[in-house]
């Protein structure tokens, strides 16, 4: 009898859940099921699953035992234990339900959206400073902040010095979203980015009420979960900008593009030797950077366009003539060589055009060369 999965809403993307579930399967120490009862704490809306999950043993039930129980969903089977069910919930991650918003009420069907608190219009830097707030709270922001003990007297990082350091810009800890201008807005969007921290475990320090305490970090998961919050923040306030997931721009934010575009880009980069890829990633950070100019789009197009031209033989191998229409739009345009001769009245949305060619010659060409060496 499988799992009844019904009464179970995820938080947190599937993959991160899967990657994070396998991670605590992976280990036999003494906290497993403390760093379990923590990712389901996480990841799911509610404290129902943490509640099956603490109601089954640590061993097998044995198949003859009375009082096992075989009632489906309420997360206990005979013959399984709290590793078998984690094993088979995580193995299912793929089928289990999203967490979702509650459906609009009446002021916001009326367009009168409110706050989460109800006081204020929504406002994306609120919104954003409520999401630092659970983060810290969940202990993500310890590894760079520091986090008080009643036993430890250790003077504890000045956080408003630690992001000082990184934009230069002083007093904006604790945050307070009506003083910012949009750049630090946005500048703190990235560098809580590189901040944020998932603690693996957790412990209970309960002399004089001193409370959680976490450790094991790791910022992978962290910057995970952080991106999907703060993209999501992003895309419901309209804002056309997101967190880049891969590339020399990871974390920073980048224009939007469409999913077949974010599809190249990714496949473009994982496909590319490790020398091709770094020139890709400087090419992809140059042309989708937020404040990214005609001038910075070029750099990305003449990038590409020299990877084409040492593959230049593949593609005439390829292609025959039509190779030649590759680099002749770089050669007679104000691109690469800059000729008084060259055309420059063009609409810059040509250089959109051009990149995204060349990007996917690029993927094209990495596939052409794993195939002729039976990658």
């Amino acid at each position: 009898m499988s799992l009844d999965l019904s009464n179970y809403e995820l938080r947190w993307p599937v993959p991160l859940f899967a990657s994070e579930g396998e991670w605590v399967l992976r280990h036999s120490n003494r906290w497993w099921e403390d760093q379990a009862v923590w990712l389901l704490t996480e990841a799911f809306a509610g404290t129902t699953v943490v509640a099956d999950f603490e109601g089954l043993p640590n061993r097998p039930v044995p198949s003859d035992d009375p009082w096992a129980s075989t009632t489906p969903g309420w997360g206990k089977r005979q013959g399984m234990d709290k590793r078998d069910w984690l094993t088979e919930l995580v193995g299912r991650a793929s089928e289990l339900r999203r967490a979702v918003a509650p459906r609009p009420y009446w002021p916001q069907r009326q367009g009168r959206g409110l706050s989460h608190d109800g006081s204020t219009p929504r406002d994306s830097r609120r919104d954003f400073e409520r999401i630092i707030s659970n983060f810290a709270d969940s202990g993500y922001l310890v590894e760079v902040f520091g986090e008080e003990c009643v036993d430890d007297s250790a003077e504890l990082p000045d956080a408003s010095r630690v992001i000082e350091r990184r934009l230069g810009i002083p007093g904006l800890w604790p945050l307070t979203p009506v003083t910012w201008d949009e750049d630090t807005f946005f500048g703190l969007i990235e560098v809580f980015h590189d901040f944020v921290s998932r603690p693996r475990t957790r412990r209970y320090h309960s002399y004089s009420g001193c409370g959680w305490h976490h450790s094991e970090f790791h910022n992978g998961p962290a910057r995970i979960l952080y991106r999907s919050k703060v993209n999501e923040l992003l895309r419901e306030a309209g804002i056309e900008y997101e967190l880049a997931a891969e590339g020399e721009d990871l974390g920073r934010l980048v224009a939007i593009t469409d999913d077949a575009r974010s599809a190249l880009v990714y496949q473009a980069l994982t496909g590319s030797a490790p020398d091709i890829a770094a020139r890709v990633r400087h090419a992809v950070a140059l042309f989708r950077g937020r404040d990214a100019a005609a001038e910075g789009k070029r750099s990305a197009i003449v990038t590409l366009a020299g990877i084409l031209e040492e593959r230049r033989s593949l593609l005439k191998d390829q292609l025959g003539k039509d190779e030649g229409a590759l680099f002749e739009i770089a050669n007679r345009y104000d691109l690469r060589h800059r000729k008084a001769d060259q055309r420059g009245d063009y609409d810059e949305a040509f250089l959109d055009w051009i990149f995204w060619w060349y990007l996917g010659t690029v993927e094209l060409t990495n596939r052409l060369i794993a195939s002729r060496t039976g990658d």
